[in-house]
């Protein structure tokens, strides 16, 4: 389940301005003809230098992505340095030795192809989608920016101010994703999820030139990335090519993060945000497991987070929907959202927007009124049968764009998965019961587990009220 807040799971744009949308909107744009029954395998290779590289073949138009996959993102950052993973995405595209500042991307079009990069919480990547027969140019283009940057001063100084101008723009402007920065923030003691993947300001005031350099240097190297590419290729070809261009790069040795474990929270914990904005919202969080920080008797406990989360907000059937949006009105808007492949710990989250002439309080007690149900009642079969359908349904649907199927594959094994997991993930999801269902929420679904934020509306002037008016027309708070 994704939630509908403007919660930044990663930042996309490279420099250019790109809405965090863009994702999506290239997954679309490579979304082909179902795949047929005997859709080709992985297949996996591991380059000299430690570079790891999955291919698999869809012929069902002349077209590949290619993503590169790096294991660094915000929850790597050391404390003082935040937004420094997402500041190197941005200077990715300011030029190497041999090309230029915006040539890669140049050349990627003249080619008759799509480009761009994302920086998330546990990776950062950068993708292209192009003709299968232009692939070499991609490479030989992300190989030389892999160790061969020039992080020009001057750049780098106009860079962090686009960033210091993006935050403003994507979070101290809009009050939901003010919210949900505050509430990470203080949800968790330990993990360094409390961090936004943008960075705080007074970070990116004082990063430098040379924390850059060494952020570059101790990452950016073949052995500490996955090369995923789906398309219209020959398997052997690709590793062909990944060899003459990525596997002249040596690899690096580095230290490698220690290990951090979130405490067990000790008892409810609530916050309060005050900031100009129309209306009010809500957002309650319960820690719980990922599939990377599950046990091994307890593997089946994402699946089941996963499908609780659809039970509440799985379409317009779903309960959310039909109880508190449709039916009492207490929800001008509700969501749940649950990101099940995390590197660390995660949390079920819950938003939502209270109804005309409703409190936030009534929200809150509409939202526990349906946690409770499901602690107390199991889901009836008949439900959880159709809200498994659905679910598999939109994962296989997923699957029909070669991008999404490359974003699977390269996540997994950038968050320390196995991409394995993605040829079992349905038939896990299918095997929930309703009493796995009701197992989670009674264990997870707590009040000591719990978080809750709530955005307290402040008066606006003409301006703040034209720019949320805006960010509404263009997405609002359900924008990703």
């Amino acid at each position: 389940m994704t939630l509908k807040v403007a919660r930044p799971n990663s930042t996309t744009g490279a420099g250019k301005r790109v809405p965090p949308a863009a994702v999506l909107a290239v997954a679309a744009l490579c979304l082909l003809p179902p795949l047929p029954a005997s859709a080709q395998q992985v297949h996996e290779f591991m380059l000299e230098n430690g570079m790891k590289l999955l291919v698999k073949e869809d012929h069902r138009a002349p077209i590949a992505v290619s993503q590169l996959w790096y294991k660094v993102g915000s929850s790597y950052e050391p404390n003082g340095m935040t937004g420094i993973s997402h500041v190197l995405e941005h200077m990715m595209f300011k030029g190497t030795e041999k090309h230029g500042p915006n040539e890669f991307s140049h050349i990627i079009a003249e080619n008759g192809g799509k480009e761009n990069a994302f920086t998330g919480l546990d990776y950062t990547a950068y993708f292209q989608t192009i003709s299968s027969a232009r692939l070499q140019v991609a490479f030989e283009l992300e190989a030389d920016r892999m160790r061969n940057l020039l992080l020009d001063p001057k750049e780098f100084e106009k860079e962090v101010q686009v960033v210091i101008e993006e935050r403003r723009m994507r979070t101290d402007d809009k009050p939901t994703s003010l919210t949900y920065e505050q509430f990470q923030a203080v949800a968790w003691r330990v993990l360094p999820y409390r961090n936004p993947i943008i960075g705080w300001r007074s970070d990116l005031e004082q990063l430098n030139i040379d924390d850059l350099r060494r952020w570059y240097a101790r990452w950016y190297a073949p052995n500490n990335a996955t090369l995923v590419v789906v398309g219209d290729v020959d398997p052997q070809e690709i590793k062909r090519l990944a060899a003459a261009t990525f596997g002249k790069i040596p690899a690096q040795s580095w230290q490698p993060l220690k290990a951090v474990a979130e405490p067990r929270q000790q008892g409810e914990t609530r916050l309060q945000v005050k900031a100009p904005a129309r209306q009010p919202y809500l957002l309650m969080g319960y820690k719980t497991p990922t599939v990377a920080s599950a046990g091994e008797d307890e593997e089946w406990q994402p699946y089941a987070l996963e499908i609780l989360a659809a039970v509440l907000d799985g379409g317009e059937s779903a309960r959310f929907s039909r109880e508190l949006v449709r039916g009492s009105r207490v929800a001008a808007s509700a969501g749940v959202g649950y990101n099940i492949y995390a590197r660390l710990s995660g949390m079920l989250l819950f938003e939502g927007i209270p109804g005309e002439g409703r409190e936030v309080t009534d929200l809150e007690a509409a939202i526990l009124a349906e946690i409770d149900k499901l602690k107390n009642e199991p889901v009836e079969e008949s439900e959880l049968r159709r809200i498994i359908t659905q679910t598999v349904a939109a994962k296989v649907y997923e699957r029909d764009s070669v991008f999404y199927q490359a974003m699977q594959l390269g996540t997994l094994e950038t968050v320390g998965l196995d991409w394995r997991l993605s040829e079992s993930e349905i038939e896990r999801l299918k095997a929930v019961t309703p009493q796995q269902v009701q197992l989670v929420a009674q264990r997870y679904l707590v009040p000591e587990n719990l978080t809750v934020a709530t955005l307290d509306p402040q008066p606006m002037d003409e301006q703040q009220a034209l720019q949320q008016q805006a960010q509404q027309l263009q997405g609002g708070a359900h924008a990703h």
